[in-house]
């Protein structure tokens, strides 16, 4: 389908010609906009109250110099950043990601799929991101509290339980949360819900660490409903083996299927047998190492196999989740799962494939869901939190999955009310409609 005039222009002159350098940003906005075209056209409100000059531009962004102390004594400096998207339907909400390659342009990109996302779950968050170029692998414990004190003793003044409530991500924990939330309540001299993925004892969530892996795996039990299929049964390949991974197979492996792959940056463990659930305990002790490989699970466990530098994509399963970072599957990967007779595709990562890769899979007739949708069980549990905190009481882990489990059958329902074309759903137009939708329409609301 064209891209509307309108949403084209705005592309051309307020994202790609301003920021041509911001890739992963242009990427976002582009996939958005090309599902608005229907939308955009049966309603002029939109180009009326220019809607998308507005929307792809952050309400706010802060960028900081995060000086800190190494174990030497040596003055360590790194960039800071929070980009506030967008408040029309909350406080801004979204992770805290700590990695090398932050940027402004994976941050404005993750922050634009979260101010979509957050309105899949209806429940009341605007969108925001943030985080910082520093790199937690390999420093010690005291390194890592000399650098979150840091990061905190600027960013403090910014958030707040009503104005922006940042989350972890990549690179930020448990550990980090901690260290976070401590320094954050020094500073402010408050504890309140300033932060989400605490731990339990103080102000934590219970099916935190699991909800964006058990929502996806929710998400997909949905998909195959519409197909009059099960999940027992089918063989699962999985990228990735840290939180989102594990939670997607745990509750996988709950529910009887057959997760066959994990992987890191080192290659891929192909386990015919499938994960049971020592294996996946086994995944936390991995990512407990501190290393970012997967290679001993293979010594670990017999009749499993490493594949040194190579991806998951290429075992013979019945559904691909990727769970790891943006752009891990390409169009390459997605001819090999199509030739090896993939049935279905749910992005768990961020944008974790390429737009050729969507298109293989759109083209080919395979049900591909993107990560706005099928992730955000993630923030889901975490605005959860939120409520828990401000209403100084916890709930049960059957409360909250039960919670989790209503608020993904609802973002289905949506992406299914939104993106059904010729009987068939468009995922990827679907999410992008209905986040769009009630964002804009609150935008409208709400004046300028």
């Amino acid at each position: 389908m064209k891209m509307n005039a309108y949403a084209e222009r705005i592309l051309q002159e307020c994202v790609i010609a301003k920021y041509p350098w911001e890739k992963e940003f242009i990427q976002s906005v582009t996939e958005v906009f090309e599902s608005l075209t229907s939308l955009l056209d049966a309603n002029p409100k939109y180009e009326q109250n220019k809607i998308l000059e507005r929307i792809v531009v952050p309400e706010r962004i802060i960028q900081f110099q995060v000086p800190w102390t190494d174990a030497n004594g040596e003055v360590q400096i790194n960039n800071g950043y929070r980009v506030q998207f967008n408040s029309a339907l909350g406080p801004y909400k979204g992770g805290l990601r700590f990695h090398p390659t932050v940027n402004l342009s994976v941050l404005k990109f993750l922050g634009f799929e979260q101010m979509f996302k957050n309105a899949l779950t209806t429940l009341p968050m605007g969108g925001g991101k943030g985080g910082s170029d520093f790199n937690p692998k390999g420093k010690s414990d005291l390194e890592v509290m000399n650098f979150c004190n840091a990061f905190m003793r600027e960013l403090f003044r910014h958030i707040g339980p009503d104005t922006d409530v940042p989350a972890g991500d990549i690179g930020v924990g448990a550990r980090e949360i901690g260290y976070l939330f401590g320094q954050y309540k020094r500073l402010a001299n408050m504890f309140n819900g300033v932060l989400t993925g605490k731990g339990l004892g103080w102000g934590g969530s219970l099916v935190r660490s699991e909800a964006t892996g058990f929502g996806a795996i929710y998400f997909v039990q949905h998909m195959l409903a519409r197909q009059n299929q099960e999940i027992a049964g089918k063989r699962i390949a999985i990228s990735g083996f840290g939180n989102v991974a594990w939670g997607a197979a745990l509750k996988a492996t709950q529910l009887g299927a057959k997760v066959i792959t994990i992987s890191g940056p080192d290659g891929y463990i192909l386990d015919e047998d499938g994960l049971n659930f020592d294996k996946v305990n086994y995944m936390l002790e991995l990512r407990s190492s501190g290393k970012d490989i997967v290679a001993p699970y293979a010594e670990k466990f017999a009749g499993s196999k490493f594949f040194a530098g190579r991806k998951p994509w290429e075992a013979d399963a019945d559904i691909a989740m990727p769970c790891a970072i943006q752009n891990e599957l390409n169009g390459n990967d997605a001819a090999t799962l199509v030739a090896n007779k993939i049935k279905m595709v749910a992005e768990v990562s961020n944008m974790g494939c390429t737009p050729e890769a969507i298109q293989c899979f759109q083209s080919n007739g395979i049900p591909f869901a993107p990560g706005k949708a099928v992730n955000a069980g993630g923030v889901a549990t975490s605005c959860l939190e939120m409520s828990q905190n401000a209403g100084h009481c916890y709930w049960t882990a059957e409360e909250v999955d039960s919670r989790l489990h209503s608020i993904m059958t609802g973002i289905h329902e949506a992406c299914v009310a939104n993106g059904e074309e010729n009987g068939k759903i468009n995922y990827v137009a679907g999410a992008n409609i209905a986040g769009f939708r009630k964002v804009a329409d609150a935008m409208i609301a709400q004046g300028w």
